[in-house]
């Protein structure tokens, strides 16, 4: 028996790579419905190779779904998540609208699987902060060897990540470099094309805007309260593919040889560490993966116990619709939908 599963805005560019993703990963679904705002109704997206026609989410009854995959932005969830989850659907949610909520787990499959037993306090599951997801599957192994005091990580993050009509500025831009015509900006408040942004989400008053804020929080909740993290985050002009440098002081000693071997092992890691030109990974290479690459695996000797990494992943994927679909596969797993046996 599959499940009956509805995807909250699936035009937007994570929706679109859920449904991918699902047809992919053959889920088990006996039923997907494409949900989104009343101005997207009746466009088309694909599901393998069938053609889905979306649907208004505000007349969609959601009675006897099983799972909603969200990804139509906070407010929306803030709205319409817990009238879904009262209707015994469970809902994996890309926003940060629950993330930091006590009730609601904030899951990666490779680092806090046993967290998602707390589902069922609102039947919603809340996926973290694409920059923080790649973050703490390269983190767990490390932090369960030798124990992580203290993270400083500067993020080189794709403009996919903010949404499609940031991937068509960067377009529109760079092509009006090439033909000389006026470089508009609307998106971002600076030009993005051939240029780098440090800036991401708002900014708060301690000078730190709510991206890098949301990786500490959530790297606390996912992984450990006790680790201190500080983050830069930046807007790279790349289209698709978060990259990390991650500096990490251990309360013990840890070798680059040890966390190598380490991570190797590690779920969800692939190292790509060869020290020579080209002997790592990059976003072009990591785009449409399903990995959390680490790169430039070294001892940093500014500190005790430190060492220095390169992280990369497809943001769209395992920064968020990868993961969504590895959480509804753990629930499975462990037999935690209602119309599945135990």
């Amino acid at each position: 028996m599959g499940l009956r599963v509805a995807v909250v805005g699936a035009t937007g560019n994570v929706g679109r790579e859920m449904l991918n993703i699902l047809d992919e990963r053959l889920f088990p679904a006996d039923e997907v419905a494409a949900l989104a705002s009343s101005r997207s109704i009746g466009v088309e997206v694909s599901y393998g190779d069938k053609t889905l026609k979306v649907k208004n989410l505000e007349s969609f009854d959601f009675s006897g779904y099983d799972l909603c995959l969200m990804s139509a932005g906070g407010s929306v969830s803030k709205e319409w998540s817990p009238r879904i989850g009262a209707q015994g659907c469970v809902i994996i949610d890309n926003s940060s609208a629950w993330r930091m909520d006590p009730r609601v787990p904030l899951i990666v499959p490779e680092v806090n699987p046993e967290a998602v037993s707390g589902f069922d306090k609102l039947n919603i599951i809340a996926n973290p902060n694409c920059s923080t997801a790649q973050l703490v599957v390269a983190l767990k192994p490390l932090h369960d060897a030798a124990g992580i005091k203290r993270v400083v990580v500067a993020t080189y993050q794709s403009v996919s990540g903010t949404g499609k009509d940031a991937m068509e500025e960067l377009w529109t831009q760079t092509r009006a470099i090439y033909v000389n015509d006026p470089i508009v900006t609307e998106v971002y408040p600076k030009q993005i094309a051939f240029n780098v942004i440090p800036h991401g989400g708002d900014f708060m008053e301690d000078g730190y805007t709510t991206e890098e804020w949301k990786m500490t929080v959530e790297t606390k909740k996912i992984l450990d309260p006790r680790i201190k993290l500080t983050a830069t985050s930046v807007r790279v002009p790349v289209f698709v593919g978060h990259s990390e440098a991650v500096h990490i002081e251990f309360e013990n000693p840890i070798s680059a040889d040890e966390a190598r071997e380490l991570l190797r092992e590690a779920p969800g890691v692939m190292v790509i560490d060869k020290r020579e030109d080209g002997g790592y990974m990059t976003p072009v290479e990591a785009s449409g993966e399903w990995a959390t690459y680490v790169s430039r695996i070294r001892e940093d000797p500014t500190v005790e116990n430190g060492l220095a990494l390169w992280v990369v992943s497809d943001n769209l994927r395992k920064g968020a619709a990868l993961n969504a679909i590895q959480i509804a596969e753990l629930m499975m797993n462990r037999g935690l939908f209602r119309r599945l046996p135990s």
